[in-house]
């Protein structure tokens, strides 16, 4: 008896260890950080984990509460909080559902829907990242999003649906060679800058977008697309969906400038900015964007794919890869030619709004000056503006360095 009694305990002690070594290989990972930043109304939720698991993201009312599952990964207490300074995000609560899932509450202070929410993979300092965007919105509209069948998942039936979705994109990029979209400013009925000696900006920026695509199919490691390769006027939101149409990995607009001080001069290069750095960006960006309703082509009030897709705070990391590669280019043409004070400049330029394509745009010097504009009108100068333009762009691809802001 006692035999079978000692037997049975020893059965019963190896099962409950199986199990805790089961539970954790289960819980292997941990989410321990929870992160909210808001830009323009939009709220990104970001977790931070260290590995990657599934999720299921979506709303509930009675009260309002955007819900977040999790499976196979353990969550820190530590992110349940009162308060937050989101308006939109309130108390944050931890539960357990199962030995494999747990549930993060987030009430809301209004009602929201949830715009996406996405895996990022390890990146520079980061390890594995939830990014989840909410934005505020009516009543109706939260309403018609509320329960799990809107959940946003990563379950793996829904991976099968985002791979199916994504192919058509991801055979659009060769693998084996990084994708450049040169935008060459203005064209057709729109000049753009006219220089002191009559000359149009928009013939200037075409022929060096030429060189430029010349040059860099050159080096045989990248594909180069050009917006237009002809004197055609194309809306400015146009070239970004351009530029997202082929997957881009750099998207480069090419301009030159203009002032009414005839002696102002050099090389500029400009990243997006909600709001402009100083009084002259403004006015330059203003200038730039009014070539949006040229013909009654208003693309901000026609297209609300564009409007909703653009402005989001996915802009974050892709600002901070443009301003890497404004660096570069700041390095590299400083060798070469004039740049002015303060080279890196920031702007509201609507062709710098891609949500997930390191763009700048680049302002060759002013065509308003006697001197700068005849270097402009000489191929060899455009030849070695070219050059180093190639130079940061190798120099940006081969860092890989880059830091995320979330």
């Amino acid at each position: 008896m006692m035999k079978k009694f000692a037997l049975t305990l020893y059965k019963i002690a190896f099962f409950c260890l199986m199990c805790a070594m089961f539970c954790r290989h289960a819980h292997a990972g941990e989410i321990n950080r929870l992160r909210l930043g808001q830009t323009n109304g939009t709220v990104r939720i970001v977790f931070d984990a260290t590995s990657e698991f599934d999720y299921n993201v979506f709303l509930l009312d009675n009260p309002k509460r955007l819900v977040v599952d999790t499976e196979n990964i353990s969550v820190a207490k530590s992110l349940e909080r009162t308060k937050d300074k989101s308006s939109v995000v309130g108390q944050v609560r931890v539960g357990k559902i199962d030995n494999f899932k747990n549930r993060i509450v987030f009430d809301l202070q209004k009602p929201v829907v949830i715009k996406k929410a996405f895996m990022l993979s390890p990146q520079s300092t980061f390890n594995w990242r939830l990014a989840i965007d909410v934005a505020p919105a009516q009543e109706r509209d939260f309403r018609a999003k509320v329960g799990q069948k809107y959940a946003f998942s990563n379950s793996s039936k829904q991976k099968n649906k985002q791979k199916q979705s994504s192919s058509n994109k991801a055979n659009l990029k060769d693998n084996t060679k990084k994708i450049v979209v040169i935008d060459a400013g203005h064209g057709g009925h729109d000049p753009g800058a006219i220089g002191f000696s009559g000359v149009y900006e928009k013939n200037i920026t075409l022929a060096t977008a030429k060189e430029l695509k010349r040059q860099l199919d050159k080096e045989g490691k990248y594909k180069v697309f050009l917006t237009r390769s002809t004197d055609v006027f194309i809306p400015l939101r146009q070239r970004v969906q351009i530029a997202r149409k082929y997957n881009a990995d750099l998207f480069i607009s090419i301009h030159a400038d203009s002032a009414t001080n005839r002696n102002a001069k050099g090389l500029s290069v400009y990243t997006l900015s909600e709001k402009a750095s100083d009084k002259e960006a403004a006015a330059l960006a203003e200038r730039e964007n009014k070539a949006d309703v040229i013909s009654g082509l208003n693309m901000v009030e026609q297209s609300k794919e564009v409007s909703d897709v653009l402005i989001s705070l996915a802009q974050r990391e892709t600002r901070n890869r443009s301003s890497e590669l404004a660096r570069c280019i700041e390095l590299e043409m400083k060798k070469s030619v004039q740049l002015i004070s303060d080279t890196h400049r920031f702007a509201g330029f609507a062709v710098l709004k891609a949500p997930d394509v390191p763009s700048v745009l680049l302002e060759m010097g002013y065509l308003s000056n006697k001197n700068e504009e005849r270097l402009l009108r000489q191929e060899s100068y455009r030849r070695k503006i070219a050059t180093s333009a190639v130079k940061a762009i190798n120099r940006y691809f081969d860092d890989m360095k880059h830091k995320s802001l979330f």
